[in-house]
């Protein structure tokens, strides 16, 4: 299955990340490989070489910006499980890095993962110069103040407001804070794999549309599973007045709205020329992950 090739290849490629073999920065390095190989669904970075693929490039060649997409989010998981922040225990079923690393090696950690994407970029991703600083631009602008960082301020700014917040504002929280980095991951495969305007477009609005989705299900999932189904505290949401689908939609209301979302995702699809039945199989899984 190619969406297995392709997480298996992009495991092997996070596995040779080091950073430094200076033995004075070792447990910076501990701490950073402690949270990047700690497993999770790799659907960023998966995401974005099947798009590669999708528009006739070797998933192969975006491994050095699929990898700077990871690190991204590992670094956002990090801090968000801080205590100033969600205040989480555990990630992905082990004790998240400022519990088994200290706070401030944690926030270190997550800091010196927004270097070393821009290395990973700049150094080792091929293409043309012009590619290479799209993609910069990209992911600088999804994870910025109108984008991953700026919805996370936005999430914290209404926590304790939980229903009373309206529709609009709920999906621009979202937009920015889940939905920016998986619309960027989409687009930098598919710019380095030398793509117009018209194409990734249409490729912008699918991935946004699977952001939505994403979110959706992930409100659904702390509403209704386990701490041992998810690896991670659950009923958080709602212990915190936190906007959410469910706390908006209802939990049946918020399975349409993931539902809608999906089919608008599908929708896009439609105007890519090429074989996007891997990005359909995507779409449904991240739906489905409830299941």
């Amino acid at each position: 299955m190619r969406w297995e090739k392709h997480r298996k290849q992009f495991e092997e490629y996070l596995h040779g990340l080091y950073f430094s073999d200076d033995p004075m920065l070792s447990g910076l390095v501990d701490a950073m490989r402690y949270a990047m190989l700690s497993g999770g669904k790799r659907v960023r970075p998966t995401l974005c070489m099947e798009c590669a693929w999708v528009f006739g490039a070797d998933p192969a060649l975006v491994l050095p910006s699929a990898a700077a997409i990871e690190l991204i989010h590992t670094y956002s998981l990090i801090h968000d499980d801080l205590p100033a922040m969600d205040d989480d225990d555990f990630r992905r079923g082990r004790p998240t890095v400022h519990k088994k690393f200290g706070e401030a090696v944690a926030i270190l950690a997550g800091d010196a993962f927004f270097g070393e994407a821009l290395t990973l970029i700049t150094v080792h991703q091929k293409g043309t110069p012009e590619q290479v600083l799209e993609v910069v631009r990209e992911l600088a602008s999804s994870t910025g103040v109108e984008g991953m960082v700026g919805g996370q301020v936005m999430d914290m700014d209404l926590t304790g407001f939980g229903s009373g917040v309206d529709p609009a504002t709920l999906h621009m929280i979202h937009k920015y804070k889940t939905g920016a980095l998986i619309k960027s991951s989409a687009r930098i495969g598919a710019i380095l794999a030398g793509v117009g305007e018209a194409e990734q477009k249409a490729i912008s609005e699918y991935a946004s549309e699977l952001g939505l989705c994403f979110q959706i299900v992930d409100d659904v999932l702390n509403a209704t599973s386990t701490r041992e189904a998810l690896g991670k505290s659950v009923g958080s949401d709602a212990e915190q007045d936190k906007a959410t689908f469910v706390g908006i939609f209802g939990l049946d209301g918020a399975r349409r709205e993931a539902d809608a979302a999906v089919e608008r995702a599908l929708a896009a699809l439609s105007r890519v020329d090429g074989d996007t039945s891997g990005l359909e199989k995507m779409a449904l899984f991240v739906r489905h992950r409830e299941k």
